[in-house]
């Protein structure tokens, strides 16, 4: 079916951001005006998940609707690691059997482009073969080689020595902006940064620097050192925990990120197109908080990337959609990454695909001011090590309350999020009969997705 509306969608996916690494999510280091604008001129979402705590399997649920589990994508791809357990298989693509968003919308008349990040396997599984006309920079890999020019990027080609990477991929996505014409496009902006590398160009250094002393964080204790990690090969070395916003790297990355979307979005009004363009803003998982240089922090969520706690799965969003949603609103429904399947179908006009996008659930009536979906939970299945300090576990958020599983020691943790956002006081000892209610609805669910699950390491040793 062809659209009605001509609706385009901006589809902005940014790469390990936390759900406090913008203002209007609460940062006082960091400045984000544009994306504070967008908030102003859209919905800001509080309760916003990715599928997974880590980017690989969030963004295969992004683009089929579907949980990671479901997929079978469910760590990052490349990702390999044991501890007590053997982590579960994984699957190491996207299938092409899944009709992809971008193919279903190419069916439906749009032009489809994408631009950075794709880490959902390498040749076949490209873009290119998941009904993308264009793939700028996409490729099997998760993080850049460098962020400055040459980049060692089979999809990219280098530019001038020096060239900064979220400079250069948002030329490319201005200039297909630029060149679209009037067919009505869906374009996924899948910046590499804010992933490791931790490199900004230098003009934004002092900056900070003068910043961090202003605020008196360059006195403040930043790190605090945890237990060592429960993986094999990184089972000599302590977790880091970041505990303030304080890096001067990490505030430039985000800076010339949203200096870098601001662009865009002038591209956007430049060409007449901005009224008709949803604008989209999310991140794949949370900020990197406990390992490889710990830049962030989510506080006051607990832990981050890796992790099965909010601060790895809870997420900024943003949606502009000019004409329905009211400007400076905000949504405390909880929701998930499939959902953006069927609310990009819905939005465009065209058809839905109930038997492709079966987890997700359209957001259209949220948009529209509705306060609920009526939905009965959200779920999330991570049957590995992260690199970051998380074991394998799976969890459920079913209204306020979530409860988390880990499988090492089949323990249970249970939280109410409205008053605990945090996640600093178990309830599962004070409410057990729910504790195992919400558990045997997460395990219903994992035997119907036919989740799999980690086995014993029989060459493990505790020390």
């Amino acid at each position: 079916m062809k659209t009605d509306e001509g609706l385009n969608f901006l589809f902005i996916l940014i790469d390990d951001l936390g759900w406090r690494d913008i203002g209007c999510y609460g940062s006082s280091f960091y400045e984000t005006p544009c994306l504070d604008r967008l908030a102003q001129e859209g919905m800001r979402f509080t309760d916003a998940y990715a599928a997974c705590p880590v980017c690989s399997p969030t963004r295969a649920s992004i683009l089929t609707g579907k949980y990671p589990a479901r997929l079978g994508v469910t760590n990052w791809i490349g990702g390999k690691a044991r501890g007590r357990l053997i982590a579960a298989p994984y699957v190491d693509h996207l299938a092409l059997e899944e009709i992809s968003l971008a193919s279903a919308l190419k069916k439906a008349g749009y032009r489809t482009y994408h631009v950075g990040k794709w880490h959902l396997g390498g040749e076949p599984f490209w873009p290119e073969q998941h009904g993308f006309d264009v793939n700028i920079g996409g490729g099997e890999h998760g993080a850049p080689r460098r962020y400055f020019s040459p980049y060692a990027n089979p999809r990219l080609t280098d530019g001038p020595d020096g060239e900064y990477l979220t400079d250069r991929l948002t030329d490319e996505a201005i200039r297909l902006i630029e060149n679209n014409g009037d067919q009505p496009f869906f374009m996924h902006l899948s910046h590499y940064a804010v992933h490791t590398p931790i490199q900004t160009p230098e003009r934004y250094l002092p900056k900070y620097e003068a910043k961090a002393r202003m605020l008196g964080l360059d006195e403040a204790k930043v790190f605090e050192e945890g237990d060592f990690f429960p993986c094999e090969h990184k089972r000599d070395k302590r977790i880091q925990r970041r505990l303030v916003q304080s890096s001067p790297e990490y505030a430039g990355m985000i800076q010339n990120l949203d200096e870098n979307i601001e662009r865009v979005l002038q591209a956007l009004e430049a060409s007449g197109q901005a009224e008709r363009t949803v604008v989209l803003f999310t991140s794949d998982n949370g900020g990197l908080a406990t390992a490889e240089s710990s830049p962030t922090c989510n506080a006051p969520l607990s832990e981050g990337k890796g992790w099965m706690y909010e601060g790895g799965t809870r997420e900024p969003l943003l949606v502009r959609w000019p004409g329905v949603v009211a400007p400076d609103s905000t949504c405390t429904a909880p929701v998930t990454s499939p959902d953006f399947y069927p609310t990009i179908l819905e939005m465009a006009g065209a058809d839905p695909m109930p038997e492709q996008h079966c987890d997700g659930m359209s957001l259209v009536p949220l948009l529209k001011g509705g306060e609920s979906l009526g939905r009965e939970a959200i779920y999330w299945h991570y049957p590995h090590y992260g690199n970051q300090g998380g074991t394998p576990g799976a969890s459920i958020r079913h209204g306020d309350y979530k409860l988390i599983e880990f499988f090492e020691d089949d323990r249970v943790e249970l939280y109410h999020l409205r008053h605990d956002v945090g996640e600093g006081e178990n309830l599962a000892f004070d409410f057990p009969d729910l504790a195992h209610e919400l558990q045997s609805h997460l395990h219903k669910w994992q035997h119907e997705v036919q989740a799999r699950m980690p086995e014993p390491n029989p060459a493990w040793r505790e020390e």
